[in-house]
């Protein structure tokens, strides 16, 4: 085995939130948000820093059980070696626990930082690798590909790893994020899914999910009923009744909203500037957010 060659540089890398599911599109569609965590990994003569500002400082560990820490380790693993020792600095800007895919950035974060460390390190994992590893830690592969690519994706997984595509939103397509104070775990919100559905929801949950795409490709017009879900959210929406409530409510209102993720938070996916400032109440952050139409990407340092 060819023995890795460290950059003594560091790189820094900057993840956008994403949003997946987008009502129809359970565990296949994503969408990236311009609203992003900024990581700055070195190489260090020995053990382990790891400094956090932002979003989640308070409680997020500080040693390698930090899902960046994990994910470069794992990286460097598959690329066949490790540096003597890391220096990790995080700068959170999304929201943790969320639905806004906190873990899938930081995941997509350690990866694209680990190959860029590795001298040759794109030579030994490329894109198609890179997405298959992320899909493979976070367990699905919706959001990190949508965090990788940036855009719209379209996700699924084959025997030999999970696959993505790219498309370009219509330009004209302005989301809103509704974000609680509250958090929630994904992995208890998918305990809460039913093991099955029946055939006629399955069926117009199919039909929606492919009106979806000329919906927020070339018909934004098309949204409201390009959103509805039969499969994810009433189910989760019991355990989480505000947001159900104020998904129900900005629907009966026609406004395409739905859950975004497996919440909390609740996305608008507005086709043009809206106030939506009167829905917000007490426990809602309203936050008009651009499309991230970058994905993951290597940054200058700051001078």
């Amino acid at each position: 085995m060819v023995r890795l060659s460290f950059r003594a540089a560091p790189v820094r890398v900057r993840v956008p939130a994403t949003s997946a599911n987008l009502g129809p599109g359970f565990d296949a569609f994503g969408l990236a948000l311009a609203m992003h965590d900024e990581v700055v990994v070195r190489v260090a003569d020995s053990g382990l820093a790891v400094d956090v500002a932002g979003e989640g400082a308070d409680v997020v560990p500080r040693n390698a059980r930090h899902l960046v820490v994990k994910s470069l380790r794992t990286t460097f693993a598959e690329l066949g070696g490790h540096p003597r020792g890391l220096e990790v600095v995080c700068a959170n800007r999304i929201p943790q626990s969320r639905g806004l895919g906190s873990s899938a950035a930081a995941i997509v974060a350690g990866i694209i930082a680990a190959r860029a460390l590795v001298l040759g390190g794109e030579e030994l994992l490329d894109d198609e690798a890179v997405l298959a590893l992320a899909a493979r830690i976070e367990g699905h592969p919706d959001n990190v590909a949508a965090c990788l690519l940036g855009g719209l994706t379209i996700a699924w997984t084959e025997q030999a790893g999970a696959r993505a595509i790219r498309l370009d939103p219509s330009s004209s397509l302005r989301p809103v994020l509704f974000v609680p104070t509250s958090r929630s775990s994904t992995a208890r919100a998918r305990k809460v899914l039913p093991a099955t559905v029946p055939h006629a929801d399955a069926a117009a949950n199919a039909g929606r999910a492919a009106l979806l795409v000329p919906a927020l490709t070339q018909r934004p017009d098309l949204l409201m009923a390009a959103t509805e879900d039969w499969l994810h959210q009433e189910a989760r929406g019991a355990t989480m009744p505000r947001t159900a409530s104020l998904v129900r409510k900005l629907r009966a209102d026609g406004i395409p909203a739905v859950l975004s993720g497996a919440g909390p938070s609740a996305l608008v996916l507005a086709a043009a500037t809206e106030d939506l400032s009167s829905y917000a109440g007490k426990i809602w952050q309203v936050q008009p957010v651009e499309v991230d139409r970058e994905g993951a990407s290597l940054r200058p340092l700051h001078v």
